[in-house]
């Protein structure tokens, strides 16, 4: 039989109304809202297979949470913090990333306000591919691999189509189309 966790009482008035405001919520993180639940329930002196019976969750969840919250009170209500990898790229090199996409190609002919063509670099790419966005992360110091901006765009929900170039084709049996017949031409029957 497993042993019977009961959490312990509030060291104060204060963290007393914290859980039970926390408990009584309709609104916020549903976890910590149930881990309040939880602590609240076993203040008022249910055990462990009831609290996980009207919960809707094991008996061990509740154990595990109500230990969790007598050794570190209401910040054993949050989430521990993750055991998985952590996120290579900030916040910041991110929107610098997808920012890039806004700018203008560092190859792409740019009109001046005089009529003239521009270019800021004549072997630059003059449309963004990933290996562009790539070079253009890397030179402000940002290291990053072209599957990861694809990820990065495909999270960010922004619909991402390598440039094809219709006048050239890599295939070395490459045959450009015929043109096609006049319509006026009758057709065999």
């Amino acid at each position: 039989m497993p042993r019977r966790v009961q959490a312990r009482p509030a060291t104060d008035a204060a963290e007393e109304g914290i859980v039970g405001k926390l408990a009584t919520r309709r609104h916020g993180p549903a976890d910590v809202i149930r881990r309040a639940r939880m602590v609240v329930k076993s203040w008022e002196g249910k055990n462990t297979q009831t609290i996980a019976d009207e919960l809707g969750c094991h008996p061990k969840t509740v154990r595990v949470r109500v230990a969790r919250f007598n050794a570190l009170g209401i910040e054993g209500l949050q989430d521990a913090p993750g055991r998985g990898r952590k996120a290579r790229l900030t916040e910041q090199e991110r929107s610098t990333i997808v920012g890039l996409i806004g700018q203008v190609p560092p190859g792409q002919l740019v009109r001046e306000r005089d009529g003239e063509l521009y270019v800021a670099d004549e072997e630059g790419e003059a449309h963004w591919s990933l290996d562009a966005l790539v070079r253009a992360a890397q030179e402000r110091g940002i290291r990053v691999g072209r599957s990861q901006i694809r990820r990065l765009f495909l999270h960010e929900g922004i619909p991402w189509r390598g440039t094809h170039s219709w006048a050239e084709s890599s295939d070395p049996d490459f045959v450009p189309k015929e043109r096609r017949s006049s319509r006026s031409t009758p057709n065999p029957r």
